[in-house]
């Protein structure tokens, strides 16, 4: 298993808290309410992954390695597999369809930029924050 840890990762969200990320972890409903809140002052971003996924996995380091709005935006993950009914309401919510991996920027309470999988860049971000 190591020589495939090697290639894909570990499954776990390990990974990203070496990141030069602030992750902020979503993993209640009623954070959605005050993400929704919080946009109206600050940008917010969602990642949504799936860490069952090699692919959201390798979506998520390509990230994590381009990302540096921490002063600029908030910055919510999702581990979708623990926490589905937060998904969930977040296709509800930000009237988005869900993907996995999916990335959303919320400001003024709704979802202005919505990209998933290979379309998941950090800076194209920039131009959208």
């Amino acid at each position: 298993m190591g020589f495939l840890n090697s290639i894909f990762g570990n499954s776990d969200h390990s990974d990203s808290q070496k990141s030069n990320i602030n992750w902020i972890p979503l993993t209640n409903l009623t954070q959605l309410d005050d993400i929704a809140n919080i946009s109206n002052v600050k940008p917010i971003v969602i990642f949504k992954h799936s860490t069952r996924c090699s692919i959201s996995r390798m979506a998520l380091k390509q990230f994590e390695k381009e990302y540096d709005l921490n002063e600029t935006v908030d910055a919510f993950f999702l581990d979708l597999i623990e926490h589905r009914d937060v998904s969930n309401e977040i296709a509800n919510k930000f009237n988005v369809h869900h993907e996995s991996p999916q990335l959303l920027l919320i400001k003024n309470g709704k979802a202005v930029y919505n990209v998933s999988h290979s379309d998941i860049d950090a800076e194209a971000l920039k131009t959208k924050v």
